[in-house]
């Protein structure tokens, strides 16, 4: 992976193979961008654009009536949060434990789902890569570690190159994982995805990046909602009314052999356009039946796996939901959408929303700059009323800081620099002044302390 600060295709939010992209420049996100309805001054660093404290000349100012201002900005944001029923100084640091049903989480850093594409024997079973991997980031602080998109069904997979949770045969190449980052005292989550039209696609080990692969070359035919094909990828076949029923059974069961495995918390994958999320899209989804139409049709293939999920695992085990909060395309799926849906997820027994964004329809313009998805997590938080973790080039601590102080995630999530750097959560409590014996050590590794 580069190194490389701003190069916009290989950070941790969107896999951008097949994608036909544009010129990715970084471009100020106003309020239409956001909401479609925010209020005036909504900026690309959070509400009101406060994570820089201002921009250019007018931020620098220090006259009298700049001070006025920012008195009565603050007198407004003081009633605001009041009005919210949200005390300032109670709301969360990074290394506060965060409670989600049952389970204590023991910091509101986690490692999102990023695919790694190394099951080189392509039979879907992680191997000690994937150990190596995960472990030493659960060694590193992490307070969940969330195991990248696992496919439900052989023909699911991304890449060749996934991992799986298909069928029983695959319960103990996990096991030793999930123990491994039990044992270093961080929660092991697992994604669950089916990638539908997004599937059988290249990748570093195998080759046809960006392209299908070729059943000759292991690849599959896809399916989807609709036979409409994502940017260069090859068309896929419809799904029948049977066969979403089918893969709905296979979210559960593969749930099911996550639990048996260990893994102490589901994420469903909802988001970067994968098979659930061109059900929840206008712009992939086109049928006529009880699973297209409007937003209760859009949605009831994801409804349907939350509640089967849920119906397998034990009750004080969280399920969370990752959504793309929006398409970044006119007509497609937005903020307002998302907002509606993580209301039903929440009474649906959803216990988290994994707010990100993009990643359904090719040929679009993202604009991908630091902190650049925080605005949406802030949003579904404030006006779903429930708990959120951001994403979205977050890589500095008192950045992943600001977003919990200012209430616009419940926990942060950490992806291309904990690619760089596993122990991004021990430097962090360094950097932020947490004493050694409050930061999440190993006793193996205090010698070593930063």
């Amino acid at each position: 992976m580069s190194d490389t600060t701003h190069d916009e295709l290989t950070h941790e939010n969107f896999d951008f193979r097949g994608f036909d992209l544009p010129d990715l420049k970084a471009v100020t996100l106003n309020a239409a961008n956001v909401s479609g309805k925010g209020p005036k001054g909504s900026g690309p660093d959070g509400a009101n654009g406060d994570t820089t404290g201002g921009a250019g000349k007018a931020g620098k100012s220090k006259g009298r009536n700049s001070k006025k201002s920012e008195k009565g900005g603050k007198a407004v944001a003081k009633e605001k949060n009041e009005k919210n029923g949200v005390d300032k100084k109670s709301r969360p640091g990074l290394f506060t434990p965060m409670e989600l049903r049952g389970l204590t989480v023991r910091n509101r850093i986690w490692l999102p789902p990023m695919c790694t594409y190394s099951v080189f024997a392509r039979d879907g079973r992680p191997t000690p890569f994937h150990y190596q991997h995960y472990v030493s980031r659960a060694f590193g602080g992490f307070g969940m570690i969330i195991a990248e998109a696992t496919a439900v069904a052989p023909e699911g997979r991304i890449s060749p190159c996934d991992t799986g949770l298909w069928e029983d045969g695959q319960i103990d190449a996990w096991r030793w994982i999930v123990d491994g980052i039990r044992e270093a005292g961080a929660v092991p989550a697992i994604q669950l995805n089916h990638a539908g039209r997004k599937a059988s696609t290249g990748c570093f080990a195998l080759g046809y990046e960006g392209q299908s692969v070729p059943e000759e070359a292991g690849g599959w035919p896809t399916v989807a909602p609709s036979p409409i094909a994502f940017g260069g990828l090859a068309t896929p076949r419809a799904l029948s009314v049977d066969e979403i029923h089918g893969i709905v059974g296979a979210f559960a069961a593969a749930a099911g052999r996550a639990v048996t495995a260990g893994f102490q918390a589901i994420q469903i994958h909802a988001a970067h356009g994968y098979l659930i999320s061109q059900f929840l899209d206008p712009l992939c989804n086109e049928r006529d039946d009880e699973y297209g139409g409007g937003l209760t049709g859009r949605s009831r293939f994801l409804i349907e796996v939350v509640d089967a999920v849920r119906g397998v695992v034990p009750e004080d085990m969280p399920v969370l939901v990752r959504v793309s909060a929006t398409d970044w395309a006119a007509g497609g799926w937005d903020l307002d959408q998302t907002i509606a849906l993580a209301k039903v997820l929440k009474n649906h027994g959803v216990d988290l929303v994994d707010v990100s964004t993009g990643g359904i329809v090719a040929g679009v313009s993202i604009p991908v700059k630091p902190e650049y998805q925080v605005p949406f997590s802030e949003q579904v938080r404030l006006k779903a009323e429930v708990p959120v973790t951001a994403v979205g080039l977050i890589t500095k601590p008192k950045e992943a800081a600001k977003v919990l102080s200012r209430g616009k995630a419940d926990a942060v999530e950490i992806g291309r620099a904990g690619l760089r750097d596993p122990f991004w959560p021990l430097r962090a409590a360094n950097k932020l002044g947490v004493p050694v014996t409050e930061a999440p050590y190993a006793p193996q590794y205090v010698r070593g302390a930063f």
